[in-house]
């Protein structure tokens, strides 16, 4: 009853002659966020399960498998073992059609003992290198599907063949969004990857819970232009309607697909309001753009999508995900691995930039920055000549930093060629199961009923990782 006085109040208050002052722009916020808390609105923060060690997450996906053993897992017998013919024994691999054989090939980028915790990092992301006392570095990562879509789907969604809602949806769904007129789940994306919108997707869950994309450029987020004549006449038509919207929602029994549907509505108009400030960098310093590699005006680059994602998770939004390359022209390198180094320097600046702009400005204590890729690389060429290596989904490498992350640790060992996981393996539904941790949430707990059974992150799997915990 308290809500239906408020919202008559609120028309009467839009209706007035104050719908022309200089108050006017945050009457305006308010009635795009009217119901924001109440129990109707499908993204009014909820409590965590438990204290969380982390409020929000940036999700840094490279697309196209980065090869560990170049860049995160040093292995000195690929070196000696250069050209020499390799062959692996495993009918697990073979069964799925695996690589399992070739020829050993060396890393083209050389390891080195970084920071304080001396972990060993290789020339190839030289400034994320810098940070390495600030990462959990897991080296035995493994997943359940070597073929691009089936483990880009995997590690979004927990589910290698059927679409599922993204991990970026089931954050929204589990904790609502902190800012009512901006999207809670923010995707930002030049180009769409492996799998497509399904790697932002609600699937099943509640539509607002979905992902929305931005495409770095003048004009990231399209239609955000007022088309009413004025501020004060574009007011009263969604007073209006929201009105009509609740006395509708109300007949249908409180349908929450409905209620998700008209949330949305109103979350972009709220957008209309808070997005373009949000993408404005005009007022960061030239030291701030200069850490993200940026130079001032400039709208694109993986450094502009860094500076956006912190700006985004510091007015509100809960899970920003950053996906560096679409499914052509990314880290699938068959052919020549030496494709993997116009890709790091494009994003190794960015990516330290923002581990090290979120530190200064405290941000990164109560953020959870995730780096990962969908598989990675065998350590070996498929031919003697050839320069490139093959999909591995057997052992690949992911890090964490801040948000309760224990820093500069390595969890995890692979064989002494870097091809399958020998200590502490961690698979796709341990990661989920970690993060929904840091997060607040007991990953077995956060259900969804549909079609006759309660689906989750993890499926019916999942252990949380204890010894990346801080």
């Amino acid at each position: 009853m308290e809500g239906a006085r408020f919202d008559w109040s609120r028309r009467g208050f839009v209706r007035s002659l104050a719908a022309g002052s200089a108050l006017m722009p945050a009457l305006v916020r308010q009635v795009a966020a009217a119901d924001h808390g109440s129990a109707s609105d499908p993204l009014t923060t909820r409590p965590p399960h438990f204290t969380p060690r982390a409020t929000r997450m940036i999700f840094l996906y490279f697309s196209g498998g980065v090869s560990h053993v170049d860049a995160w897992d040093p292995k000195p017998r690929l070196f000696a073992d250069h050209g020499k013919p390799m062959t692996v024994d495993d009918p697990a691999a073979k069964a799925i059609g695996a690589y399992t054989s070739g020829f050993v090939k060396r890393p083209k980028w050389a390891f080195r003992k970084r920071g304080r915790s001396g972990i060993e990092v290789s020339d190839l992301f030289p400034r994320i290198a810098e940070c390495v006392d600030d990462i959990a570095l897991v080296r035995s990562m493994h997943t359940s599907h070597q073929n691009h879509y089936n483990a880009t789907l995997g590690i979004h969604t927990g589910s290698f063949t059927f679409a599922r809602p993204s991990m970026g949806s089931w954050v929204s769904y589990g904790l609502g969004t902190e800012n009512a007129n901006l999207p809670s789940y923010v995707v930002l994306a030049p180009h769409a990857p492996y799998a497509g919108a399904q790697v932002w997707a609600s699937d099943f869950l509640p539509a607002c819970h979905q992902g929305t994309r931005v495409i770095p450029g003048a004009e990231p987020l399209p239609n955000l232009t007022r088309r009413g004549r004025s501020e004060r006449v574009q007011a009263l038509e969604l007073a209006s309607l929201r009105q009509w919207n609740r006395e509708h929602l109300a007949a249908r029994a409180g349908d929450p697909l409905l209620a998700a549907r008209l949330r949305s509505f109103e979350t972009a108009f709220g957008m209309q309001m808070e997005a373009p400030e949000a993408f404005d960098f005009s007022r960061e310093s030239d030291a701030t753009l200069a850490l993200y590699g940026l130079q001032r005006g400039q709208t694109t680059g993986y450094g502009w999508q860094c500076l956006a994602a912190r700006r985004l998770v510091e007015r509100g939004v809960r899970f920003v995900e950053l996906i560096d390359a679409g499914s052509s022209d990314n880290w699938d390198s068959h052919g020549n691995m030496a494709e993997h180094g116009p890709r790091a320097e494009a994003t190794d600046r960015p990516v330290a930039g923002l581990l090290r702009d979120l530190k200064d400005r405290g941000l990164l204590a109560e953020t959870l920055v995730v780096w990962a890729t969908e598989f990675g690389r065998t350590p070996f060429s498929k031919d003697a000549d050839n320069g490139g290596r093959e999909h591995h989904a057997w052992a690949f490498s992911c890090w964490l930093a801040g948000g309760g992350v224990r820093p500069g640790i390595v969890h995890g060992e692979t064989d002494e060629h870097g091809w399958k996981v020998v200590r502490d393996p961690v698979h796709v539904h341990d990661f989920h199961a970690t993060i929904l941790h840091l997060l607040g949430m007991d990953h077995s707990r956060l259900t969804y009923r549909h079609a006759g059974r309660d689906f989750r992150l993890t499926d019916v799997e999942g252990k949380v990782v204890q010894a990346l915990l801080s």
